[in-house]
């Protein structure tokens, strides 16, 4: 049988659940109303903004923003239609795909970006010490390492 919570580790995990959902929501609903995106939108668009190319696979894509396959698909869909980003065949293998960002994409971006930074700011960084940051950070990539699915053993030893 599998140990419980203790009364801190519950106490922690209930704090962690119910302030992390209320910090999405509220970062969703002011992001929604300065410029339409979600936060599924704003964050494909950060990642193809920063990639060589302004461009992304979109397995590379689903891996990094923690999505299905399927997830990523609606979403790349969904952004096509309004002319964020376009699909395209991949230039080095045609049974791929790429996501791409268009001028549209980036231009929303650029608009949406200074108030969602302060959103952040606002609602989170405003009310963290320097030391609480350095814990929270390395807390979440400790997790996140932890959590990443493993590379299968074929995976380039000097890209991992």
């Amino acid at each position: 049988m599998t140990q419980s919570l203790n009364s801190a580790q519950l106490a922690c995990w209930r704090a962690y659940i119910e302030s992390s959902q209320r910090l999405f929501n509220q970062l969703e609903d002011e992001l929604r109303a300065a410029s339409d995106l979600n936060l599924g939108d704003y964050q494909v668009l950060v990642l193809l903004s920063e990639a060589p190319g302004q461009r992304l696979r979109m397995g590379e894509l689903a891996g990094r923003l923690v999505f299905s396959p399927s997830r990523l698909t609606y979403q790349i869909s969904s952004m096509e239609k309004r002319g964020l980003v376009t699909r395209q065949p991949c230039p080095d293998d045609r049974r791929g795909s790429e996501a791409v960002l268009t001028a549209a994409g980036l231009l929303t971006l650029q608009r949406a970006a200074p108030q969602h930074a302060a959103s952040v700011r606002e609602h989170l960084m405003d009310d963290l010490s320097e030391a609480e940051l350095g814990t929270l950070t390395r807390v979440f990539e400790r997790l996140g390492e932890r959590l990443a699915p493993t590379r299968p053993s074929s995976a380039n030893p000097t890209t991992s």
